[in-house]
């Protein structure tokens, strides 16, 4: 039992160190797969580093009589730019970037890519028109890139525990578009 909180313990402290490094320089989605591509005549506005949870609840799956899944509940977490400053959050359901400004944006989910075990899929979304006046104004497309942990949790899903939350932390950068 110690061994093993102590390998969670190193896993988070190399989560939060991932977020508090600055993002590497300049973003080229050219490496990503064509699915998470943001279309042409759009090109990047913002870098965000994020770190914080993702949410999972145990559920009983859908037609599925005596069978549970770990079910995506919504993320929770900060947001930095490239100095390392905190500029934001990130929230959900609905998925929600807040700048500290007072702006916001919600998106729509347009494709997803894996990014390897125990990590979010690459994402990419399209924004809805913001609220408030600042940065986040003008945003089109929004992409989850750099994702470290945050996949559902390898924990027995039950009827035992049907209902139980379990936080996972994660960490990704998030790369805002805006209209050419």
């Amino acid at each position: 039992m110690q061994t093993r909180t102590a390998l969670s313990l190193i896993a988070l402290a190399a989560l939060t160190a991932c977020a508090t490094q600055p993002m590497r320089a300049p973003f080229n989605q050219a490496d990503l797969p064509a699915a998470v591509q943001v279309p042409a005549g759009n090109k990047v506005a913002l870098e965000h580093a994020a770190a914080g949870d993702v949410n999972y609840q145990c559920r009983a799956k859908k037609d599925m009589a005596g069978q549970f899944e770990w079910v995506f509940v919504g993320p929770d977490a900060g947001l930095k730019d490239r100095s390392g400053n905190i500029v934001g959050k990130y929230y959900g359901p609905p998925a929600t970037w807040e700048a500290n400004d007072g702006s916001k944006v919600t998106a729509t989910q347009v494709a997803v890519s894996p990014n390897g075990t125990g990590n979010l899929a690459l994402q990419l979304t399209k924004a809805n028109p913001a609220t408030g006046m600042g940065m986040m104004q003008g945003v089109t497309f929004i992409q989850r890139v750099a994702t470290v942990g945050g996949a559902a949790p390898s924990a027995a899903c039950s009827k035992a525990n049907e209902g139980a939350n379990q936080l996972v932390r994660y960490t990704a950068d998030y790369i805002y578009y805006k209209a050419m």
